[in-house]
């Protein structure tokens, strides 16, 4: 039996996201720490000098807002991935939420900053860079943008390697629950549907819940007879027994069983070709 790669069980998953917020936050200090420095020296430059401690608050509110915020992003890039979820649902909302975290993250840096002015008697307006939220939103989208296109490919590394002989044709997908395993036999799964981060698969009354990306299943099913018949849906061939076609140019798949699928117009070729 040839099991096929899955997600990092719960412990790696942890791992792997503290591992790249721990990379996220000694870059991000980094280029802090030379941004504070650089402003210092052109404040001396240009003959408004500033003590060092200044751009460091400046600079290390913007960090720990970002940092804070990452697990968030991340969070939202698992469940609409790059190269993933169809593109106007990945545009719109990742535009929405690269809104939402500018806001939240102009708001925080200017709370921090103005506690940290008041501990050491001076004085900084809280809401101050809101002011200026046309330029940090500028900003904080190429942040934004950075930060979920390095993260999906974090996931992408981070992916559990494919076993020996992974050029074979799979005769099961392995299924983690916790420390366990569960082999199911690709013979016995009719039709394969996408659920978010998870994927369905349907063998019987009850689907069983898998955790990867549709696109990924149909990628390494090719060969064991699954095929793609709608953006969200996989079927088995050996487990079709009719193809009827609608006016509209899609259809419906009758299973052996008697469940029928809807099917979508570009897919139909695929389906129909010989395997």
């Amino acid at each position: 039996m040839a099991p096929m790669a899955s997600e990092p069980a719960a412990g790696g998953t942890r791992r792997r996201d503290r591992l790249f917020l721990g990379v996220f936050l000694l870059v991000g200090a980094a280029i802090a720490l030379v941004d504070a420095l650089s402003v210092a020296d052109d404040r001396a430059e240009a003959g408004r000098p500033i003590g060092l401690w200044e751009p460091l608050v400046w600079e290390a509110s913007s960090i720990l807002a970002l940092v804070a915020l990452a697990p968030l992003v991340m969070a939202l890039t698992r469940r609409v991935q790059p190269l993933v979820a169809p593109w106007p649902r990945l545009a719109a909302v990742h535009l929405a939420a690269a809104l939402a975290f500018s806001l939240v993250h102009v708001t925080a840096m200017g709370a921090v900053r103005a506690m940290v002015y008041a501990a050491v008697g001076g004085a900084y307006p809280a809401f101050g860079p809101l002011r200026d939220f046309p330029y940090e939103f500028r900003k904080d989208l190429l942040i934004y943008l950075g930060l979920v296109g390095l993260y999906a490919i974090w996931l992408r590394l981070w992916q559990s390697p494919p076993p020996a002989g992974a050029g074979e044709t799979p005769q099961a997908i392995e299924i983690r629950d916790g420390a366990r395993r569960h082999f199911v036999p690709l013979s016995e799964v009719a039709f394969i549907e996408a659920a978010g981060n998870y994927v369905e698969l349907h063998r019987g009354a009850t689907p069983i819940l898998h955790r990867a990306p549709l696109s990924s299943l149909e990628r390494q099913l090719a060969g064991a007879g699954f095929v793609r018949i709608h953006r969200s849906r996989l079927v088995r061939r050996a487990a079709v027994s009719e193809v009827e076609s609608r006016p509209s140019g899609d259809f419906v798949v009758r299973l052996a069983d008697g469940r029928e699928l809807m099917g979508s117009r570009r897919y139909r070729k695929p389906l129909l070709d010989p395997a």
